[in-house]
């Protein structure tokens, strides 16, 4: 993982208080990130004092609560398949009236009990913002009153990538143009990035449309290579020599040696295996050039999935391209589908195109010299090589329960519904039943109870894991997964509240308080104790998405039964403290029990004014 998730430091416990309920206080770290090796975090004076002797009743077998800082270890709930689903009437507009029972859904053609659903709006995931009302310091933090802050916040993140070492001059100016036009259908929590395939334009995840538009005048045509002379001999482009080279079509070939015959030896029949030595060392250069160009492409594509699945919320990839020829490597491995429905990544594809038709004499601008004897196949071959170009943009977009758009002149129709969140969508889950760990691939349907004649669109399946984890594993990418989402988990009751107070005008104090309600958690007795470990994880996001700093907190429970039973009705509340800038802050909080394996989800948002 990149800086979202392999931040690592360590917090030290400081503080524990047991009276009407339990307060866990830790030392507050630092937003430049982790501390040198050996280095000891500065510890909070207002919270630095030991426990009192009466805080938590202990016998032989030790305190009934304790608490360490580990460092944090940010991975979707492995029993759980979420899918999420869009459906569309005749005219293209979103269904919004179903319900659960309206969903049919198998899992290798075994129909699942759905066993969780949501209806989701671009306000579902709406968090509330702690604003200052009055002057706070050090010694008298308050918590603020709370005001809605949806429309400042990232909740969803969209990364335009443009194929721009594919695309030609005419096809990038159509692009940049229809481009401009998609970001009124931006909503305020709507992050944008734009990138492209050539590595030459990286404009990070912003709301600042200004900057998305200054973006664009960056978008040209930046091919790997140098452009083949005007009429090679012999003349043959990159699906041709694919067929010759990695598919060994003998036809393929033979066309190309009867051009060589043609063009390089005047018709000289006498010269048919030099003609097919020279046939076969241009299939070969061209071949090569395509696949490193396809692969660069494919590179460029990766980088930017990884960058985007460290984002917290729903991702979205929106490829703009007139397509490219899969190399044979890539036809075998196909794992950017794979990659895309690991992270939870929707990509909507574009034909840079728009609307075409296959050209049967090439570019008119310099019609091709073909023979009697060729000019049939290299006709073929050139009409099959722009259909090609297409089948990966269907498949990217079709293996993630995307959208494709092509054959169409309004590219800016499409380029606003690819970008812009649908106005709803259905998110089902369901836990497999009887699941091998095998690594192997499990083909997802949806379907619709009545006969209705809607589109569907989601994701067609997901990879069982390859192999057992042991527990501590399996709970940190339990833990790691819902970090770096958005979905509120209720397994476990909790509440989430944020305190802050500004040390000078750069720095600031950031706790989060977290409530656990005893009640809901599933302890395990054991000598004469109730036994269980919580885990709390937080990470702190900027108001971009890019992740700031977060830690973990374990807390141990062995508790006898009269502080069991006075935690039942108090509850206890862990305080976690960070070292922040002013500015506007996503705050996410997860909790896991390590006894009956739930977890709890909140989102929050703080505003420390500069």
């Amino acid at each position: 993982m990149g800086r979202s998730g392999q931040i690592r430091f360590h917090r030290r416990a400081i503080g524990l208080l047991l009276a009407s309920g339990l307060v866990i206080f830790t030392a507050p770290v630092h937003c430049q990130g982790p501390p040198d090796s050996g280095t000891t975090p500065k510890t909070d004076p207002a919270t630095s004092s030991p426990p009192p002797q009466s805080a938590a009743p202990s016998d032989s077998s030790g305190a009934e609560v304790s608490s360490h800082d580990t460092a944090p270890t940010f991975k979707v709930r492995v029993n759980l398949v979420q899918v999420r689903v869009v459906v569309r009437d005749s005219q293209g507009n979103v269904v919004t009236n179903l319900k659960k029972e309206d969903f049919q859904l198998q899992d290798n053609r075994k129909p699942q009990t759905i066993s969780t659903f949501n209806v989701e709006t671009p306000e579902s995931h709406a968090v509330v913002a702690t604003v200052p009302s009055t002057p706070t310091t050090e010694t008298s933090p308050a918590i603020e009153p709370s005001v809605p802050l949806a429309p400042a916040l990232p909740q969803r993140f969209v990364a335009m990538v443009f194929d721009d070492t594919d695309m030609l001059m005419e096809d990038v100016v159509t692009v940049r143009v229809a481009a401009t036009r998609i970001f009124e259908s931006l909503a305020p929590s709507d992050r944008v990035g734009m990138y492209t395939t050539s590595g030459q334009l990286t404009q990070e995840f912003t709301a600042d449309h200004d900057r998305l538009k200054e973006s664009l005048l960056g978008i040209v045509p930046h091919p790997l290579s140098t452009a083949k002379g005007s009429h090679d001999c012999p003349d043959i482009n990159y699906y041709e020599a694919d067929q010759i080279v990695n598919f060994h079509s003998s036809q393929a070939l033979a066309v190309a040696t009867e051009e060589a015959i043609q063009c390089a030896f005047r018709g000289d029949r006498t010269q048919q295996a030099a003609a097919q030595a020279l046939a076969q060392g241009e299939a070969d250069r061209t071949a090569s050039a395509g696949d490193q160009q396809t692969e660069y492409v494919y590179r460029h594509l990766e980088d930017t999935m990884r960058r985007l699945s460290g984002m917290p919320g729903q991702r979205v990839m929106v490829l703009i391209s007139p397509g490219f020829i899969l190399t044979q490597n890539t036809r075998e491995g196909g794992d950017l589908v794979d990659r895309a429905n690991r992270a939870n990544i929707v990509i909507n594809t574009i034909d840079a195109r728009g609307l075409y038709t296959p050209d049967l004499l090439g570019d008119i601008t310099d019609p091709p010299v073909d023979t009697v004897k060729t000019a049939g196949f290299k006709s073929s071959y050139r009409i099959q090589s722009q259909l090609a170009q297409s089948e990966i943009l269907g498949q990217l977009a079709d293996g993630t329960g995307g959208t494709f758009f092509h054959n169409r002149n309004d590219i800016d129709q499409g380029l606003r519904r690819a970008v812009a969140a649908p106005p709803l969508s259905y998110l089902l889950g369901f836990s497999p039943q009887n699941l091998k760990v095998d690594g192997r691939y499990h083909t997802l349907k949806v379907t619709l109870a009545g006969k209705q004649k809607f589109t569907i669109h989601a994701r067609h399946g997901y990879y069982a894991p390859r192999s057992l984890k042991d527990p501590a594993e399996a709970a940190k990418q339990e833990i790691q997964e819902a970090i770096f989402s958005q979905e509120e988990i209720h397994d476990v009751p909790i509440e989430l509240q944020t305190q802050f107070f500004k040390t000078d005008q750069t720095q600031a104090k950031l706790a989060v308080l977290t409530h656990v309600d005893v009640k809901g958690i599933h302890f395990r007795k054991a000598a004469g104790r109730s036994n269980d470990d919580l885990t709390f994880a937080t990470a702190i996001f900027d108001e971009n998405g890019n992740y700031v700093i977060g830690g973990e907190k374990i807390v141990q429970m062995h508790l006898l039964d009269p502080t069991l039973n006075r935690l039942s009705h108090s509850g206890f509340t862990v305080k976690s403290s960070f070292d922040v800038k002013p500015g506007t802050y996503l705050v996410r909080l997860v909790v896991r029990d390590a006894e009956g394996e739930q977890m709890a989800a909140r989102n929050g948002a703080v505003v420390i004014p500069y």
